[in-house]
């Protein structure tokens, strides 16, 4: 598995930005190859974290410059600014059901 985790400082509403990103962001993840899931959550103060996991790589860095096109042309209102990004294999999996994995 491979998670991209990218923090934007300065969002004037991470609310909205979910909300309007969701529909746009949502389907092209859903229709990129190797996609597993996507979280964002509100860490206050105006930071705002968006969560990608894939199989791979290879799948991620194809979907997240499609996902950054999206952003700039579609969300340029809310001033995102260029975010920090983070990025790897996951090395430790534990999931509720007990299913759990390391690398």
């Amino acid at each position: 598995m491979y998670m991209v985790i990218r923090k934007y400082s300065r969002v004037r509403s991470v609310a909205d930005a979910a909300r309007r990103a969701k529909s746009g962001v949502g389907e092209i993840l859903r229709q990129s190859p190797g996609f597993r899931s996507y979280y964002v959550l509100d860490a206050g103060d105006g930071i705002g974290i968006a969560v990608m996991i894939f199989d791979d790589r290879e799948s991620a860095n194809a979907a997240n410059a499609k996902i950054l096109a999206f952003v700039q042309a579609s969300l340029p209102d809310l001033e995102l600014g260029v975010p920090e990004i983070a990025a790897g294999e996951v090395l430790v999996n534990i999931e509720a059901n007990g299913a759990s994995g390391i690398k």
